[in-house]
């Protein structure tokens, strides 16, 4: 009997990351078995008090930890298999300081892609800057940049090897709140420019709420998803300005209020 393949709609989300695992340090379990899901082409915020295990889970996507339990798989693979469609934004931009910026932008590309032309990267690498705005500024080494500079280079690089799937891991916490801004700002461009999939943690509510297509709140440990939140408000995005946002606001500051009541509360009777 023939088998019949139903076409999904180009307008259905598809999952490009699928993630059911637990995570255990020694005897500290960071979460048992969390379970969400990334579409593709996603702005996805994990959002969460510090030291809940979203870097964790952004590490599990990346393959640069092993699931305790359970499984992670991107774009149809486990994910130590899909590194070559994964790239990293840390909180720190990690620039080699012996290097120019548009260096440190080809570096990636000399790491992940040695086949391709010098002269190649090189160019590569000098459009990204352009695009992050810092073409001018190639030849500058990171001593040279400010903090907010510097974390624009981390992103060029991140794009330079071409990666379905961004991980950013509290890229803007480091920085004064005007830079913040101005690069949440640039970075919703660029993600509408590229079309990439990005999964940004972040502990920062209007951060959240600025950025994301999808929020998911997670719990203190053992983390588990509290609630998903899905932002429909157009871009960019005022929070004073919009009622919808003012009120989802609220509701996320009432969500971490009553979670950590709740935790309060469970530790008190335990002692």
């Amino acid at each position: 009997m023939r088998r019949i393949r139903l076409a999904l709609p180009a307008d259905v989300p598809v999952p490009i990351i699928s993630f059911a695992a637990g995570a255990r340090f020694g005897t500290e379990t960071v979460f048992d078995t969390l379970r969400f899901e990334v579409m593709r082409g996603e702005f996805l915020c994990i959002l969460g008090p510090s030291g809940c295990g979203k870097s964790t889970a952004l590490r599990l996507i990346g393959g640069l930890l092993a699931p305790t339990a359970g499984n992670v798989t991107v774009a149809g693979l486990a994910a130590d298999a899909a590194w070559s469609r994964i790239a990293f934004v840390f909180q720190a931009p990690r620039l080699v300081p012996w290097r120019n910026a548009r260096d440190n932008v080809a570096l990636a590309m000399e790491l992940r892609q040695p086949s391709v032309p010098k002269h190649e990267r090189q160019a590569r690498a000098q459009a990204l800057l352009e695009r992050v705005g810092l073409g001018a500024d190639a030849r500058k080494y990171p001593s040279m940049l400010s903090g907010g500079e510097r974390q624009r280079v981390a992103i060029a690089r991140a794009l330079a090897v071409e990666p379905e799937i961004v991980l950013m891991d509290e890229p803007f916490s480091a920085l004064d709140i005007s830079t913040r801004r101005r690069l949440r700002h640039e970075l919703i461009e660029l993600w509408r420019q590229t079309g990439k999939t990005i999964v940004f943690v972040t502990h920062d509510i209007e951060e959240a709420l600025v950025l994301a297509d999808r929020i998911l709140i997670f719990s203190r440990k053992p983390a588990r998803v509290i609630e998903a939140m899905t932002i429909t408000a157009g871009r960019p995005r005022r929070i004073e300005a919009t009622q919808s946002l003012m009120e989802q606001r609220t509701r996320l500051h009432a969500l971490f209020h009553d979670h950590d009541a709740s935790a309060a509360s469970a530790e008190e009777a335990m002692q």
